[in-house]
């Protein structure tokens, strides 16, 4: 059956994947040449295109990314661009010398940096694993500060792929990413992330590697059936604890997630001056959870961490329905008490150390390694959010996030991430699915909130979003 290039496309590659897909495009046919004329026509295009007929400087390194640069400058060249090669270094690749020998225009050691319109990057690609020389750095920030755009070819040079870690400080910004073949974790890893720009990516036909990460995609919802009623919608409980607001503004945003009933169910904790639309029940926790409708739970945002809030933990891990546990119930959870339903963690960085401490888990390498690392051990789904939000199942399986909205750097968005997670987690009760679903609604309803808004206008906006996901 042919892969759904859509699928393809959506993959993000460490260095070894990608060069075992090359490895397979060659094996079947192809050459390194071949590839390199796909990639940097493309890449070249991309770049006629930005340039808009301004004279474009490429910087190219010694290595096939280098190679790109000399495809792309002939690209220009044939569509009428004015071009110059910077090169401070000989081709050193089969492939990266024909692609010079190719390319008949004007080409330069840099020794002279000429300010100019438009720079390209292909000084180094994906493979860089050390800091580049005093040398080259310095000539290439000379000519991107040279340049009223910078673009970078596959990655900004300078940057590790696998993990988005600058190995130079002071890198230039890039206005432009130009991924070849498919992402890298880089394009989507801070810090470097950060420094990329618009993000666009060339297509060489690369095959589907089905132990890689996908990137988040818009989910396909849809609306309620015909003859739904409010507990075949799915029935949330969301447990109130120490501080009401959390809570509250969780439930507001599960109010427009998807769910066809949400719950606030209080212990004895401050009252809730809860809109008309939202149930308040109060009790004690055992019979509170009593509800054979209840489809899914959320504990922790404005929980506590005191004797009282770890009795109403323990009893919502014992209740055994699909459960989204945030904010404090993410520091109470430790291996004493296994999680038997699904379950969707969502820590940030500070909860995450937490965690990785209870759970005697090493906190080493990337962000996704540990997201993984942390999935295993307790057998749930983990969305490690932040600027470069990452997902990871139990089973391996793992999602990264495009860059959301940075005014979500506010208090109170967590809360409503949560509630996005719950509220579809109580319709259809899949972790990985609603971790996923809650992730995508949380960054558009951020886009569709414009600049400096506050956690309750996102909650607001969080129908608005799921309308832009309806099938």
């Amino acid at each position: 059956m042919p892969q759904h290039r859509d699928v393809t496309l959506s993959q993000v590659l460490t260095v070894a994947q990608m060069r075992a897909a090359e490895d397979d495009l060659i094996a079947g046919g192809t050459t390194v040449e071949a590839l390199m004329e796909t990639a940097g026509r493309g890449a070249g295009e991309i770049v006629r295109r930005v340039a808009g007929g301004r004279a474009v400087t490429v910087l190219c390194g010694p290595g096939n990314n280098g190679g790109d640069g000399y495809v792309i400058a002939r690209h220009l060249m044939e569509h009428g661009n004015a071009v110059t090669v910077v090169a401070p270094r000989a081709p050193a690749t089969p492939a990266a010398r024909n692609a010079r020998n190719l390319f008949k225009g004007h080409v330069t050691d840099g020794q002279a940096v000429v300010p100019g319109d438009v720079f390209v990057d292909c000084l180094f690609g994906s493979g860089l694993t050390r800091a580049l020389p005093d040398e080259l750095l310095v000539l290439l920030r000379q000519l991107a500060a040279a340049h009223a755009l910078t673009v970078a070819v596959d990655l900004p040079s300078g940057v590790e792929s696998d993990t988005g870690t600058p190995l130079n400080e002071g890198l230039p910004r890039n206005d432009l990413t130009i991924a070849l073949g498919a992402w890298k974790h880089a394009h989507w890893a801070m810090p470097a992330s950060a420094t990329m720009g618009a993000l666009k990516l060339v297509d060489i036909g690369v095959t589907l590697r089905p132990e890689a990460p996908r990137l988040l995609q818009r989910p396909r919802l849809r609306p309620p059936a015909p003859d739904a009623h409010k507990y075949r919608r799915g029935l949330l409980g969301i447990v109130a604890g120490a501080m009401p607001g959390a809570p509250l503004l969780a439930a507001t945003a599960a109010l427009r997630a998807g769910a066809g009933y949400v719950k606030l169910l209080e212990t004895g904790g401050p009252v809730v001056a809860a809109p008309p639309e939202l149930v308040v029940q109060t009790g004690a926790i055992d019979a509170l959870l009593g509800d054979d409708r209840l489809s899914a739970l959320l504990i922790g945002p404005g929980l506590g961490r005191d004797h009282a809030a770890r009795a109403r933990f323990a009893a919502v891990i014992a209740r055994c329905v699909p459960t989204v546990l945030d904010a404090d119930a993410l520091m109470l959870l430790g291996p004493d008490l296994p999680l038997k339903a699904p379950t969707i963690l969502t820590p940030h960085e500070g909860e995450m150390a937490a965690l990785e401490r209870a759970h005697a888990l090493t906190p080493e390498g990337s962000r996704l390694t540990r997201a993984k690392a942390l999935a295993a051990a307790c057998g749930a789904t983990v969305l490690l959010k932040g600027p470069d939000s990452v997902i990871a199942d139990p089973d391996g399986a793992a999602t990264l996030a495009p860059r959301a909205s940075s005014w979500l750097s506010a208090a109170g968005t967590g809360d409503v991430l949560a509630g996005l997670v719950a509220s579809r987690l109580a319709t259809h009760g899949d972790a990985a699915l609603a971790a996923r679903e809650g992730l995508w609604l949380h960054g558009e309803a951020a886009r569709l909130c414009g600049p400096a808004f506050t956690s309750g206008e996102l909650a607001q906006a969080a129908s608005r979003a799921l309308a832009g996901a309806l099938a």
